[in-house]
């Protein structure tokens, strides 16, 4: 036996890198089959909660102790005029009796203001809320059926217009013949049996004064030729066409006629302007005209009167076609307008709307309490009972928030907090605190700030405030000297968005939530506290903005609405390792949700 261990100690000694390799490989094969047999796949858990509608209070703490006889410096929580002293020093008060009132005919006024604005959202909200009154229907209905009636009117004009347009293109083809024969006749006769054309005589007598003869030859001569053309090809198709052909086909030969009649116009004025200027020409030479251009001219003028006649005619009659077409074209949509209206108004407010307009009732109803408490502002009150030591003020002087107007003094037990100069920035006189006391177990008194210090003092490079509050009851085991906590409530905000503050995370200056598409949870799941579940789909982010918050709650302006359902924790566990991921929010407060 010795001599078999002896041997495969020289063995190992002799084959050192052939060792190693094989406990390295023992090593790695031992690590990964740890991993497969005796360490569980990582699960990831969603823990979801659901937006809601609720109040949310925050407020400011501070530790201090209680004071068995103070004096409080009082001061107006608003600026203005002293209208009135109700009191003088040494004399007894009680709390919340009147001290002094200032000039709060604004403020009065904004008050007036407010409930004027909430009574027009609350009636506005109960016209929503009411039945569809049957002359309302009735005139809907009435819409409709007008927007209907008014498409077929118009359909029917439109089909009655065209023995209207034929009897205007007749009209015209009764005179058009007779106009161009006599247009010809006066451009390519022949005056006093010279061998040329009237148009080229009249040009060439005139163009040995004035060369501008041959342009107007060649205008009158370009214009007549196409004038023919047109009148060829229109009296072609008048001849094709009757009374009962197609509205289409009338139509379509209105536009023609009324272009022919166009050209037909321009030709005769430049006819017109070619004699008219052979005339004027050789009269300003003194050289005698022939009369015949002067039966040109008459010609010519009566031939004007004819076509401006018909141009009036087939132009207006195109007006109207173009009317009656917008008139149906337009019908369609405005039937449907009508019909959506109509539906509308059978359907009475939908949920959205009534939804908005009681958010716009609660908002008025916020501006009028926020009116109210200004108005409140300009009448100086007790804090507690008391006896008047000073009084600063006289009526007539200008009152401003940070000059003291009075000095009471009191018996009775009072809190002395201090605050940070972060705190205090949120606190002011009239606010409403919640006291208890290290000494005495299960003991909640709620009283009201006092004073808030308008100067700090400052200690090791950290500025601090005092703040007294009243207590509302006095407790005969609340005794001098006691150390106290206060928590201040700063700002309430009701019926508004509220969501976990851990579900809040935030990413390049943007605050998001987390949510899980394709996921849903009853009310009942929720409260049963059913609300952790896995998920295939990974979480999408969606951008929110943010309001006020405390330590649990987030207040969202926007992003979500009530009932989405959002991610507020995620945990990712093992046998061995269990990784919790949640976020944050900063603040001291509660909420209330309903």
């Amino acid at each position: 036996m010795k001599n078999f261990i002896r041997f495969w100690v020289e063995k190992i000694k002799k084959n050192k890198l052939l060792t190693v390799g094989i406990l390295l490989a023992l090593i790695i094969a031992g690590y990964f089959g740890y991993q497969k047999f005796f360490i569980s796949a990582a699960e990831t858990r969603y823990t979801l909660a659901a937006v809601e509608k609720g109040t949310l209070i925050v407020s400011v703490s501070g530790t201090g102790q209680v004071s068995s006889s103070d004096q409080v410096d009082l001061k107006p929580k608003a600026a203005g005029e002293v209208v009135s002293v109700l009191v003088k020093a040494g004399q007894e008060v009680k709390s919340g009796q009147a001290l002094a009132s200032l000039d709060s005919r604004d403020a009065r006024q904004a008050v007036l203001d407010a409930q004027t604005s909430l009574e027009t959202a609350q009636l506005a909200m109960e016209k929503l809320l009411e039945p569809v009154e049957q002359l309302t229907l009735m005139q809907a209905e009435d819409a409709v059926n007008q927007a209907k009636q008014d498409k077929q009117d118009a359909q029917e004009s439109l089909k009655n217009l065209a023995d209207d347009e034929f009897n205007a293109i007749s009209n015209s083809f009764l005179e058009l013949p007779d106009v161009m024969a006599g247009l010809q006749d006066i451009l390519f006769g022949k005056i006093l049996n010279v061998n040329q054309w009237n148009l080229d005589y009249y040009s060439d007598l005139t163009k040995t004064y004035d060369e501008k003869a041959l342009q107007y030859r060649n205008d009158a001569y370009d214009s007549y030729t196409k004038a023919r053309a047109a009148y060829d090809k229109n009296f072609v198709d008048y001849k094709a066409a009757s009374r009962y052909s197609d509205a289409s086909t009338i139509e379509s030969l209105l536009a023609e006629t009324y272009e022919t009649e166009r050209t037909i116009s321009d030709a005769i004025k430049n006819s017109n302007n070619l004699i008219q200027f052979y005339q004027d020409t050789l009269t300003k030479f003194s050289k005698t005209v022939v009369s015949t251009s002067d039966t040109h001219l008459s010609s010519i003028s009566s031939y004007t009167s004819k076509v401006n006649a018909h141009l009036t005619t087939l132009s207006a009659l195109q007006s109207k076609i173009k009317t009656y077409e917008k008139t149906i074209e337009d019908s369609d949509r405005i039937i449907l307008e009508k019909q959506l209206s109509l539906e509308d108004v059978q359907a009475g407010a939908e949920e959205s709307e009534i939804r908005a307009q009681h958010l716009t009732v609660q908002d008025k109803q916020n501006v009028l309490a926020s009116a109210k408490e200004d108005l409140a502002d300009y009448s100086i009150r007790a804090p507690f009972d008391g006896i008047i030591a000073n009084v600063d003020l006289k009526k007539g002087d200008s009152a401003s928030s940070g000059s003291v107007a009075f000095t009471i003094i009191t018996k009775q037990r009072i809190a002395e907090i201090t605050l940070n100069e972060v705190d205090v920035a949120k606190v002011k006189v009239g606010q409403k605190a919640t006291l208890t006391f290290d000494a005495i177990e299960n003991l909640s008194i709620t009283g009201q700030v006092a004073e808030v210090d308008a100067v700090g003092s400052a200690s090791q490079g950290v500025v601090s405030y005092g703040v007294k509050i009243n207590f509302d009851t006095q407790d005969e085991r609340v005794r001098p000297g006691m150390s106290l906590a206060a928590s201040i409530i700063t700002e309430t905000k009701a019926d508004v968005l509220l969501v976990s503050g851990s579900a809040i995370k935030s990413s390049s200056g943007k605050s998001y939530v987390q949510i899980l598409d394709g996921v849903s949870l009853t009310a009942e799941e929720l409260a049963a506290g059913n609300s952790s579940i896995t998920s295939k789909n990974s979480p999408r982010q969606q951008t929110v903005e943010v309001g006020a918050s405390n330590d649990s709650y987030t207040e969202i302006i926007s992003g979500l609405s009530a009932g989405d359902l959002i991610i507020t924790k995620t945990t990712t566990a093992s046998t061995q390792t269990t990784k919790t991921t949640t976020g944050s929010s900063g603040g001291n407060a509660m909420m209330m949700l309903r």
